[in-house]
């Protein structure tokens, strides 16, 4: 049986704080390009799995490394002279027992076409067949499908977590954790791209709160061959820190925000961001899944969080993605819908091979409004976790369909 325990938590919600520090690396980040290499092969090979097999079959490509490449970027040009290396690594089933039959899985083409597709849908200016080199070196599994299908109907569908480990999430966000997060979306979206496509898709946002007032540190890449000179990179530049303050104006009205962009430029030595591509990871910068945002998109290193990478993980089996989500999902619903709490933060643990929606323990920490934990709000957060678990199964079709963010 699962232990839900329930507590009133002596942390003061996190807006209250005289300090708060949160970040984000966005889409065009090393980091961020390993996480969603190692997520969208996971995802295509799942669905490889399922439309050959009829099951998601196990799998663990986490260990995704980008390593950066080399450019000479220039006011109006610029190359890569080294291409960025990206090398998916983890574990996987290649070959499928079936009767007298055996399937080999494709793993190579799956791996680079997933990694090429995702690119092109992504970048505007980094061309995989010019500037990455694609590899992949994982660990190879056997599977009988007899034995796959007699253990779902064992455990009524319901997979056995694969790991003993723990899912942290806390809702809500506080008001910085909400700018950051619109800074970075707001600068690489589609619309803001068309106003301004100067700027890269490497868009990393670093917020920091002294009480009221909040500094926000951009850094935005640059494209080279579309700034022309000096006075235009300026000239963006200043457009980029317009549009975060005016963005900021409109969330937070009510704190003080200075907004700085680029802060390492030194244009009387020439030194600029420029890029030829839009990533850091043309020029040496390295990139490892799970060295980047925690599952709710965010690192927010004042806030309980797990250090499980989420992508790349079995979508079906793999506590460190699973839980990670259904804990933020938990808190959320707490927040939303249980009155008198300020703040929930949800822990859960999980027993290796025992089903995943049967965890050792579901630890809730509320920050309440006023009082104490009262018998009512008690049976609502204990029917709402209990709701989630039973819906823990469906988390997969909703990661599978990109329903779901994960980091």
């Amino acid at each position: 049986m699962t232990r839900i325990n329930l507590v009133k938590t002596d942390r003061r919600p996190i807006a209250s704080y005289e300090v708060e520090i949160v970040e984000r690396k966005g889409l065009g980040h090393p980091d961020y390009i390993a996480d969603s290499v190692s997520e969208r092969v996971s995802v295509e090979l799942s669905k490889y799995y399922e439309e050959n097999f009829g099951v998601i079959l196990h799998h663990n490509l986490d260990k995704t490394l980008v390593v950066g490449g080399q450019s000479s970027p220039a006011f109006g040009g610029g190359k890569v002279v080294q291409p960025i290396y990206i090398i998916v690594s983890g574990r996987a089933t290649t070959e499928v027992r079936e009767g007298g039959t055996v399937h080999k899985v494709p793993i190579g083409p799956i791996v680079l076409g997933s990694v090429t597709s995702w690119i092109k849908e992504n970048f505007r200016f980094l061309v995989p067949e010019r500037h990455v080199v694609v590899d992949y070196k994982i660990g190879s599994g056997s599977v009988d499908l007899v034995g796959v299908y007699e253990l779902g109907a064992r455990t009524g569908g319901v997979p056995l977590a694969n790991d003993t480990s723990v899912g942290v999430g806390y809702a809500p966000l506080s008001p910085l954790e909400r700018l950051v997060l619109e800074v970075e979306a707001t600068l690489n979206s589609r619309d803001f791209k068309r106003r301004l496509p100067e700027v890269g898709e490497d868009i990393k946002v670093m917020g920091v709160r002294l009480g009221r007032e909040v500094k926000i540190m951009v850094a935005a890449a640059m494209i080279s061959q579309i700034v022309r000179d000096r006075d235009h990179y300026i000239q963006v530049k200043d457009e980029v820190k317009r549009s975060v303050e005016d963005l900021a104006a409109k969330l937070v009205p009510d704190y003080a925000v200075e907004v700085a962009v680029n802060t390492a430029d030194k244009p009387e030595h020439g030194i600029f961001y420029l890029t030829v591509t839009g990533t850091s990871a043309e020029h040496g910068d390295d990139g490892m899944t799970g060295r980047g945002n925690r599952a709710n998109g965010l690192i927010t290193p004042m806030r309980p969080m797990s250090l499980e990478a989420t992508a790349g993980k079995n979508p079906t089996s793999h506590i460190g993605k699973i839980y990670n989500v259904v804990a933020r999902n938990i808190a959320e619903r707490i927040h939303a819908q249980v009155k008198g709490v300020a703040e929930a933060t949800v822990e859960l643990v999980s027993q290796i091979g025992k089903p995943i929606s049967e965890p050792l323990v579901v630890n809730v920490e509320l920050a309440v409004e006023h009082g104490d934990i009262t018998g009512e709000v008690r049976g609502e957060v204990e029917g709402l976790v209990a709701e989630e678990l039973r819906r823990m199964p469906s988390i997969t079709r909703a990661i599978l369909e990109g329903g779901i963010t994960l980091f």
